[in-house]
This record gives structure tokens, C-alpha cells and sequence, in this order.
């Protein structure tokens, strides 16, 4: 059974199988080694991306950043249908981002007569877009973090991407609209986007998902700078009942656990014989899947099969675990999904796979994990502006706001407030 919070009830759960490994209590031994490549790259700068990038990426790059040349060769490299399929899931994310930003509107409201308040949508200066190389060209990766910034009104996008990415990626990085590209990867370049070096501008915000290293870096250098969340080793879980498809239930599954060795994979259902059915079908197509090194571990480690009493257990657990990716695969999905307040973005009907989104459908895959999906939704386009509020009065509005404040700010022994709250009140008496 998994470690779960005291709070939860789980007497209407039984496992078919149950994760044996933990992915909150396996990245802890990451954060030491992060805090030293943290420190190390804000005390010396180029010099110790360097090293790192030789370390960990077998990089020998002396110049990071990818020239326009390195650019426009990298974009006239793509095979033409990669670069079609591209330009479509660009098309579609932009979309999306677009009618997102539409709902983003300025205030201004006069809520006490002579007092005026409002808000400004203001885009953030300078982002950064960590672009992960991970063990296959993610040519939707770029996408996904550098456009909404560009339709959000960034000035100034920065990319970094490993060393050892593939070309496409970079084409992907220059097709998306990043302003800057560079060749470094791993904890050091979210130490060299954070604090800055001789060659990497520091940013203001950090967007996009990594590997353990990564996802502890942007925990460590949140505070200075922004980060959109963290989001970590990749997850999936699916919501079905006995109208389930043992055959698609477990091929999503193993779509998600070829990501990496850590990622989450889970169904959670109320028909024992599905749960059972699924557990034969994920072992059945290991057999012969090409990236059963990946994707085996992660089922072993990290897969969970739940069988649940009732519908309503179904949903508690759901929220519990509030999965990054959660699919629906019910006899009614729409009106199932209502019911569901936890996850990091919702796939409806078994024909809404996971895949769409990763790829090019156009809502963001860049998406919370570890449970983070309680409290907040994936990446978007608000995630690079800023609300800022703002507020001016006149004298009718002192009349009304100065009295209440200046006695508040009494009560409280704040003599400075009280003087500065009144101090208007009385100059407007004395005319």
C-alpha cells in the first residue's frame, strides 16, 4: 500500500499492485549535490558551467550560446514533415495561449466614490525556458514554454537546452521565438538563468519541466527569481470503471512510463477484473516495446493499480493523489470529470490520450506533480505576466477612507501610519 496521509481514509482501497518506491523520498539525495552546483556557478560563473557541463553532459563547449547561423542551419536541417508538424503543434499552442490571454483583462473600478483602484496586466521582462534534451528529442518541449511567453509579451525569451540536444531542438527553441539560445543543461543552467554569468543574462522567471536535478534547482533558487512549479518525474493516472479497455488503459500507461525510470503510472478503478485485466496487458505489450528499459522500471517501481469500493472512493482518491496527467475512461466521462477538483490537466473519453497534449493539441504539458496539482493548474499564459494593482483618490475619497484608517493605524500603536493617514485629511479641513 502506498505511504499515504494519515488523513486519508483507506479502508474502501485495496491494491492489485502497489508502488514500492517513492518519488518524494528519492530526490532527496539530490539536493545536496544541487546546492553545490548552485553555489558554485554564482560565485564563479561561466567557468564552473563549464565544468559541470563536462561533468555531467561530456560537453567541451567553450562558447554557450547558438549563434543565428547554428539557428537557421538547425531549422533547414528538419526533415520537411517534421518541421509541418512543427509549425502545426506552434499553431495550435499559440492558440490556445491567445484565447487564454483574452480572459487576462485590465481593471479599473471607483468602489467609494473618489476612490479609484485597478489592476495592470504588465508581461514579465526576461524568462527563462529550461528546455530538457532528456533521452529522446522532445520537439515539443521548446513549444510549450517559449510560445505562451511569446503571446504573453515577453521582451526577452532565454532558452537552455543540454549540450548534447538534438539539432531539432534547437530549431524547435528558434521556430517557437526565443530571443536567446544556449547550449547548457542540468542544475547549472538554472543556476546561470537565476543569478546570471558573463554570457547568460539572469532572468526573472523560470519556466519548464526536468529531471530530478533540475525540478531541485528551481526549488532552491525560488525567492530571487520566479519559477512556474515544480514539475518533476512525469505522471499519469487513469479513472475507469468496468466500461474500461484493459488494451488502451495499459498502452497510455506504458506511454507515459517511457519518459523516465521514475515517472508515476497508475489506474484507479472500481472493477476488479479491469485492474486485473490491465496488470496482464501492461506486462503482455513490455514485451515488445522498444523502450521497455525505461518504461519497465518505471512500472516496477512506481505503478500503482487501485481497485476502489465505490465511485465516490474513486474520487477522493483521485483528489488524493491529484495525478499531474488523469484520464477519464468511464461510461459517462463528462459528467465524471465535474466531480474532479485535483490534477494538473484533465483528459475526457478515451479518445483525449495524454499523447495529444504532450504533443501538439495546443493545451500546455508542462504540468504539476507530486500532489502540487491541490493547489495549482499547469503552465500558462498567466503564468508570464503580472497583476499589478494600483490605486489613486480624491479628496472625496480621503473624507472617507482617511477616518478609518488613521484609527486603525491607532489601535494598532502605529503612530507613523496614523500621522500619514491623517495628515491629508487635516490639510484638506485647513483648505
Amino acid at each position: 500500500m502506498p505511504n499515504l496521509s494519515e488523513a486519508y481514509p483507506t479502508a474502501k482501497i485495496s491494491w492489485v499492485k502497489a508502488p514500492t518506491r517513492n518519488a518524494e523520498s528519492d530526490n532527496k539525495p539530490v539536493a545536496e549535490l544541487v546546492a553545490k552546483i548552485l553555489a558554485d556557478v554564482k560565485s564563479r560563473g561561466d567557468a564552473a558551467v563549464r565544468e559541470y557541463s563536462a561533468q555531467f553532459d561530456k560537453s567541451d563547449l567553450q562558447v554557450f550560446e547558438v549563434t543565428q547561423a547554428q539557428r537557421e542551419a538547425a531549422v533547414a536541417a528538419l526533415d520537411p514533415q517534421t518541421r509541418k508538424d512543427t509549425e502545426f503543434a506552434i499553431a495550435n499552442v499559440r492558440r490556445f495561449a491567445e484565447a487564454q490571454l483574452s480572459t487576462i483583462l485590465p481593471l479599473e473600478i471607483e468602489p467609494l466614490p473618489g476612490v479609484f483602484m485597478g489592476h495592470r496586466v504588465i508581461p514579465i521582462d526576461r524568462v527563462g525556458c529550461y528546455v530538457p534534451g532528456g533521452r529522446f528529442p522532445l520537439l515539443s518541449a521548446p513549444i510549450m514554454t517559449i510560445v505562451p511567453a511569446k503571446v504573453a509579451g515577453v521582451p526577452e525569451v532565454i532558452a537552455c537546452l543540454p549540450p548534447n540536444a538534438h539539432e531539432a531542438m534547437v530549431a524547435g527553441c528558434h521556430l517557437s521565438g526565443a530571443d536567446r539560445i544556449f547550449r547548457i543543461g542540468g542544475a547549472q543552467a538554472i543556476a546561470a538563468m537565476a543569478f546570471g554569468t558573463e554570457t547568460v543574462p539572469g532572468v526573472m522567471k523560470i519556466m519548464g519541466p526536468g529531471n530530478a536535478f533540475v525540478n531541485e534547482a528551481k526549488r532552491q533558487v525560488f525567492g530571487p527569481v520566479g519559477i512556474d512549479q515544480l514539475a518533476g518525474p512525469s505522471e499519469i493516472y487513469i479513472l475507469a470503471d468496468e466500461t474500461g479497455d484493459a488494451e488502451m488503459i495499459a498502452t497510455d500507461l506504458l506511454a507515459q512510463a517511457e519518459h523516465d525510470v521514475r515517472t508515476r503510472v497508475g489506474l484507479i478503478t472500481t472493477h476488479r477484473p479491469l485492474a486485473e485485466a490491465v496488470v496482464a496487458e501492461v506486462e503482455k505489450q513490455m514485451k515488445t516495446l522498444s523502450t521497455a528499459h525505461v518504461a519497465e522500471p518505471a512500472w516496477r517501481d512506481y505503478g500503482e493499480i487501485a481497485v476502489c469500493e465505490d465511485e465516490a472512493a474513486m474520487i477522493a482518491y483521485s483528489d488524493f493523489i491529484a495525478a499531474e496527467h488523469l484520464q477519464v475512461h468511464t461510461a459517462d466521462p463528462h459528467d465524471f470529470a465535474k466531480k474532479l477538483r485535483n490534477y494538473g490537466s484533465l483528459f475526457i473519453g478515451e479518445l483525449a490520450s495524454v499523447v495529444y497534449s504532450d504533443k501538439c493539441s495546443g493545451t500546455n504539458h508542462t504540468l504539476p506533480t507530486m500532489a502540487a496539482g491541490r493547489y495549482t493548474g499547469g503552465l500558462w499564459v498567466g503564468a508570464y505576466v503580472k497583476i499589478a494593482t494600483h490605486q489613486w483618490l480624491e479628496p472625496q475619497g480621503v473624507d472617507q477612507v482617511a477616518p478609518p484608517a488613521a484609527r486603525q493605524a491607532a489601535s494598532e500603536g502605529l503612530e507613523g501610519h496614523r500621522r500619514a493617514a491623517q495628515l491629508r485629511l487635516d490639510r484638506m479641513q485647513r483648505g
